[in-house]
């Protein structure tokens, strides 16, 4: 079956509110002749999510709008942390959740990422679950059996409705902002290994339905390699979403 791709564009700690509301004016005309056959998600810091949930609903434009984490709990004494509640009152529509970043700075364990997920699903949005190995993990060539395990443990205990509508994004941590990526090849292994999984927790019908990305430096130059290949269902976007040409060059390659 076809499933429609995605482009995410994960802003990390860049762009002010007022810098990210300008690129969404310059996306909004680039990329709205594309909206019906690609998903658009941009995830700025949460300091600009007003700001680019206003451009959005304003210009009604069709394009997602994701936080970069949040926590499991509605309420409490977490200094730092962002609810889901939080989020849907901004009109978020995704999350990412368990980015190798958050992993390896802030701690976010398998079983923080789960209750992420469940959190996510329970306000209503849909969770970017990233997994992805480290250098020693990828030459020692158990890439597959690394990821396999964190998307059991990130995905258990979801219902067979929510692992058809989850977005898994596989993020190799050693080709992070680095330039370098594994080829098109050995990445759609990977995420063939991610839907066998998915497959094996819930049922083949929530395995073809569900949504696996590719994201580690993913570029203009790149994307078509990626995008191509046949379990690679769209790509999670870091440098290249905060400039609005070439984050439409990698939308307009999920064509």
């Amino acid at each position: 079956m076809a499933r429609k791709p995605m482009i995410a564009g994960n802003w990390k700690m860049y762009k002010t509110s007022g810098e990210g509301a300008i690129l969404m004016q310059a996306l909004e005309s680039s990329v709205s002749s594309m909206w019906d056959r690609v998903d658009v998600v941009v995830c700025p810091p949460f300091t600009a999510l007003k700001s680019v949930s206003t451009v959005i609903e304003l210009d009604r434009l069709n394009i997602g709008l994701g936080a970069q984490d949040c926590h499991w709990e509605q309420d409490g004494a977490f200094t730092g942390a962002i609810s889901t509640r939080m989020l849907t009152e901004l009109r978020c529509d995704h999350v990412i959740v368990g980015h190798s970043e958050r992993r390896e700075m802030f701690g976010d364990t398998d079983q923080n990422v789960n209750k992420k997920v469940k959190a996510v699903f329970a306000a209503g949005m849909v969770p970017i679950m990233c997994c992805g190995e480290t250098l020693n993990v990828h030459e020692a060539g158990d890439a597959e059996s690394y990821v396999r395990a964190q998307v059991r443990a990130g995905l258990e205990g979801l219902t067979v409705d929510q692992a058809e509508s989850v977005i898994v994004a596989y993020e190799p941590i050693w080709a992070i902002g680095t330039g370098r990526t594994p080829t098109p090849e050995v990445a759609n292994d990977v995420a063939r290994t991610i839907r066998a999984t998915i497959g094996a927790m819930f049922g083949p019908p929530a395995a073809m339905e569900a949504r696996v990305l590719y994201g580690g430096s993913v570029k203009p130059e790149n994307a078509v390699m990626f995008l191509r290949e046949p379990d690679i269902d769209g790509a999670l976007v870091g440098g290249a979403a905060l400039n609005a040409d070439s984050f439409t060059e990698i939308i307009e390659a999920a064509l």
